[in-house]
């Protein structure tokens, strides 16, 4: 009698466990289910931009290609190559604390010199070298033919020693000079090129405070010109004298300087 109670209880207890496997079957349906409304829905939108990133993240979930980091701060895909170790974005972060360095020493400078209405006197530029400031036009800060300093000059070097004085910076000074053989005493563009970066130098340093550890002069003569020609305005351009800010960070972080300033960043 009890065999028999044992055999009936043990049916009854498989047949108990039986009916209930098809809850699974209906969880996986659900979850499918779920998942087909959610990409439907990000297919509704028009916004191509959000349905490519759906797409990319769910190929990544389903291992179908290797996953990029995102930098939300300035918007740019940096790939895997790129990301240092330990995840973070070691050079792309690196590059754009550096630009937001120079864009402030720029900022600072140009604040300077608008004050005094003297702004239109320089370029400033950033590049992967760093922040040049560009005194074109060495007619404005030179005499003719001639190393002296104008007293325009003196303002306009007055008005970037202070801000260069904020920063730890290597500073360049380099002398440039248009094609045409100059006059006495220079025997070559070279001389001149390289006389009139001195006198920036020294003013810089004698007057504007800048340590004299930081800074040096050359001059490369006529052999970079900012454009071909031989017009009056193409040599005029040609005759200048830049104020080279030297980013001290590794070539693969400067590297990515000039994209930035492309994006606009």
């Amino acid at each position: 009698m009890s065999a028999r109670r044992r055999r009936r209880g043990a049916a009854e207890s498989g047949e108990h466990h039986q009916d209930e496997r098809w809850m699974a079957s209906y969880m996986d349906m659900v979850t499918v289910l779920m998942c087909l409304f959610i990409v439907l829905y990000a297919m509704s939108s028009t916004d191509a931009h959000k349905f490519a990133q759906l797409k990319d993240s769910l190929a990544t979930g389903f291992g179908l290609v290797k996953s990029q980091k995102i930098d939300t701060a300035s918007g740019i895909i940096v790939p895997p190559k790129d990301v240092g170790k330990d995840g973070e974005l070691s050079n792309l972060q690196a590059a754009t604390l550096e630009y937001d360095k120079l864009k402030a020493l720029r900022d600072r400078i140009n604040a300077n010199l608008a004050a005094v209405g003297l702004q239109a006197k320089v370029d400033t530029t950033i590049d992967s070298r760093g922040l040049t400031v560009g005194l074109v036009s060495a007619d404005t800060f030179f005499a003719s033919n001639s190393t002296d300093l104008t007293p325009i000059a003196s303002r306009i070097l007055d008005r970037i020693a202070g801000p260069l004085n904020t920063v730890t910076y290597q500073v360049s000074i380099e002398g440039h000079a248009d094609p045409r053989p100059p006059g006495q005493p220079f025997p070559t563009n070279w001389e001149l090129s390289s006389g009139r970066a001195t006198a920036v130098l020294r003013d810089l340093v004698e007057r504007g405070g800048v340590r004299d550890t930081r800074v040096g002069a050359v001059g490369y003569g006529s052999a970079r010109p900012i454009v071909p020609g031989s017009s009056d305005a193409d040599f005029a351009k040609d005759r200048r004298v830049d104020i080279v800010v030297l980013s001290d960070k590794p070539d693969a972080i400067r590297a990515l300087i000039p994209q930035l300033v492309a994006a606009g960043k």
